[in-house]
């Protein structure tokens, strides 16, 4: 084999096994959005958000409590589907 011959060849190799490992990579990323279970935030557009803490019944409606700070968002829903979002906050009394 020509030298040049063997270059473009391992080039080519070189280059289709980074474009194998960047598909592979950009598909983990697409389905990694899923954070362990007992972490206490899920990661959403690189940033942590908080993880709440749902509850759903069997007809289902679902209620979910997510705390940030001293605050505390409650988002619910009715099996008919009617959406409420109500949010706390309480100061923090110094010691």
């Amino acid at each position: 084999m020509k030298p040049n011959a063997a270059r473009v060849l391992i080039v080519g190799a070189a280059a289709f096994v980074a474009a194998a490992g960047l598909a592979s990579a950009a598909s983990a990323q697409a389905q990694g959005e899923h954070t362990p279970n007992g972490w206490s935030y899920e990661i959403k557009d690189g940033k942590r958000v908080p993880k709440g803490n749902r509850m759903t019944n069997a007809d289902g409606s679902w209620r979910e409590e997510v705390k940030q700070g001293n605050c505390v968002t409650v988002k619910e829903r009715s099996a008919a589907g009617e959406y409420k979002e109500t949010r706390q906050c309480n100061p923090v009394t110094p010691k």
